[in-house]
């Protein structure tokens, strides 16, 4: 067992008020953003948010496609996707019961329990064509054009009472985009620095590589998102953390994987991918909000979901 490296363990160190630092200027862009556009902050999260929080996958996930892999695209998509509800959104429980009307949730947390679904079915033949990958990015593009209708309904409706929608200007539009920019790539310099120091640590005490990649690159790719939410439940904004992670899971099972399987096959046999698919499904169904609130004790259960997750991934 060799030595833990200092290097490691300084970049480990400087990716925790690197990722404080970040969440907190991306919050407030996507807060101004929201005000500036006037639009809901829980359909801002839902999109712009998501999209950005999830970038770093779909760089990676389209590049192995490139390179021959797209199966590392699908497993970090259908991975990400568990851990975005389980562990997520089952830590930010732990504050307290999150305020979730299903009214305003309803399209996206019915998709978000389809998509799993649509895919098990894809890869029945153990395999997602480029035909299927192309038929995914369809559907997400369909979602894309009732989120986008959606916005320029709500900004009709609210440019003659603007007064009255409670939403406070936070500045210049340039100055929201700078913080939402700044904040994101940060975030995304603090994953980084998150997975190459908890990985050389890992590595240094001799855990196996698998259960490295099923945990520590996990949840550092998942970091913009874990730091999003939990700073948007301490600051209050509880649609915006919701949003976050349920337009997160349709950009991953959607935009990623139909990306990666349209640039290149993905063998997907079914006994590999029904955990991540199946505890996908179980964690979008355990945050169906009752008398509009999401209860504190879901987190336990969220978590305890995540980690017979991880256990039934390593027994594979």
């Amino acid at each position: 067992m060799s030595a833990i490296a200092g290097s490691d363990l300084l970049a480990l160190l400087a990716a925790i008020p690197l990722a404080a630092l970040g969440g907190e200027a991306f919050l407030k862009g996507v807060l101004g953003v929201a005000a500036w556009l006037r639009l809901p902050k829980l359909l801002v999260a839902t999109t712009l948010a998501a999209f950005a929080t999830s970038s770093p996958e779909l760089t990676v996930s389209s590049l192995a496609a490139l390179a021959g892999k797209p199966e590392i695209g699908l497993g970090d998509a259908l991975g990400s996707n568990v851990v975005n509800i389980g562990l997520i959104l089952g830590l930010a429980l732990l504050f307290g019961s999150l305020s979730a009307r299903f009214g305003e949730i309803k399209r996206d947390f019915l998709l978000a329990l389809a998509v799993p679904v649509l895919t098990l079915i894809l890869a029945l033949d153990g395999t997602l064509s480029q035909a299927e990958g192309v038929l995914l990015l369809a559907l997400f593009a369909f979602w894309l054009a009732l989120a986008a209708r959606q916005a320029m309904q709500h900004r009709r409706e609210g440019t003659a009472m603007s007064a009255a929608a409670g939403e406070e200007s936070t500045g210049s539009p340039v100055r929201a985009w700078l913080f939402a920019a700044v904040g994101l790539a940060c975030l995304i310099l603090a994953g980084r620095l998150f997975v190459v120091g908890a990985s050389g640590i890992a590595v240094a005490l001799g855990i196996h590589a698998y259960v490295i990649g099923a945990s520590v690159v996990a949840i550092g790719t998942s970091l913009p998102e874990l730091v999003t939410t939990l700073l948007a439940r301490l600051r209050g904004h509880d649609d915006v953390g919701l949003g976050t992670l349920l337009g997160s899971n349709l950009f991953n099972g959607l935009a990623i994987v139909g990306v990666a399987a349209a640039l290149h096959p993905i063998q997907a046999p079914v006994g590999e991918i029904a955990a991540a698919l199946g505890f996908g499904v179980l964690t979008v169904l355990l945050i169906l909000p009752r008398a509009g609130a999401i209860s504190r004790r879901r987190g336990f259960v969220l978590l305890a979901a995540y980690v017979a997750f991880v256990t039934a991934t390593l027994a594979l």
